[in-house]
């Protein structure tokens, strides 16, 4: 299994906020002189397997695991959650997830969703860095993702035609990783930190510090303190992100009104909304609505069926 999905700032344990020393390696090829492919993904997430992942009511939650290959994920519906030792990082759509070889990550999937990853080589991105980052999705790099579908990441050969293509590919999207947008949350491994960010997840409408404080048994001195010394935000920082989080995975979602978005993450007006969510994106919720449910072409279908080449678009995971 592999896919993108959506990222509702989900609440974890504090005993699960670390990755495990030994995440399961999963492997996408088939043949390993294949340097790079695409796995297209349409349907429910009850269909999909993956080490150590578990079906929830919000979506499948894979186990930690790693790849051999660099990966960026679009996802054409619905948004993405992708965590790592460092924090939460949302991928809504129009957006990409870079996922470096190597790195230990797990993924919140959405019932439902239709994405597009692309594996590379690491030799075909050098400079790949070492934690995700979120990047723009232009409309070249956007229709290029579509169009190597016909050659999925499983296919038993490849072609000069292929390797030319996904070369070019690569270089486009190395040229955007430096260009990223901070849609993260920190984790901590501070126990009184990552229990006042649990509580806070999973009240955002309604939270107070003064409830989390309580909650965690420290005074807002000490918790002040400690939040910002374990993740670099303040609490209100981290309670304000959290909330803009949210309400973007409800924005793309396009299932409530943003009035019903504003008072269901917790924002005291609509007009306060607007004011955080334009500050902190660049855009207001209804212009950021319109942009990630626009249709601006025919989704692709054949990438999600059976690809021209190769066989079947869904090849399981294997892992080793």
């Amino acid at each position: 299994m592999y896919a993108s999905a959506v990222m509702t700032v989900s609440a974890k344990p504090a005993r699960d906020l670390s990755r495990p020393d030994s995440p399961s390696l999963v492997t996408m090829r088939r043949n390993t002189e294949v340097t790079a492919g695409v796995y297209a993904f349409d349907g429910d997430a009850t269909t999909l397997t993956a080490p150590g992942g578990k079906l929830a009511r919000d979506g499948l939650r894979t186990g930690w695991h790693t790849h051999d290959l660099h990966q960026i994920d679009y996802a054409f519906h619905g948004t993405m959650e992708v965590e790592t030792s460092a924090g939460r990082y949302l991928l809504p759509p129009a957006l990409g997830a870079w996922i470096p070889a190597g790195l230990p990550h797990r993924t919140r999937i959405a019932i439902r969703v239709r994405t597009m990853s692309v594996f590379f080589d690491p030799l075909l991105v050098p400079d790949a860095g070492d934690r995700v980052r979120i990047v723009a999705v232009t409309p070249v790099v956007r229709e290029m993702i579509i169009y190597g579908g016909r050659w999925p990441i499983g296919r038993a050969t490849s072609t000069p035609a292929a390797d030319g293509y996904f070369r070019t590919l690569a270089a486009l999207v190395a040229e955007h990783l430096d260009i990223e947008s901070p849609l993260c949350l920190p984790l901590s491994d501070d126990p009184l930190v990552a229990a006042a960010i649990i509580y806070t997840d999973l009240h955002l409408a309604q939270v107070t510090q003064a409830a989390v404080c309580r909650q965690v048994g420290a005074s807002e001195r000490t918790l002040r303190r400690r939040f910002l010394a374990s993740t670099g935000l303040s609490w209100h920082g981290y309670l304000t992100q959290a909330r803009l989080l949210r309400a973007m995975t409800m924005l793309a979602e396009a299932t409530s009104t943003i009035l019903d978005v504003s008072i269901e993450v917790g924002f005291e007006s609509l007009s306060a909304f607007s004011r955080a969510f334009t500050q902190r994106t660049g855009q207001t919720p209804s212009a950021y609505r319109d942009r990630v449910t626009a249709r601006r072409r025919p989704e692709p279908t054949e990438a999600f069926d059976e690809p021209a080449h190769g066989g079947p678009g869904r090849p399981a995971y294997r892992s080793q």
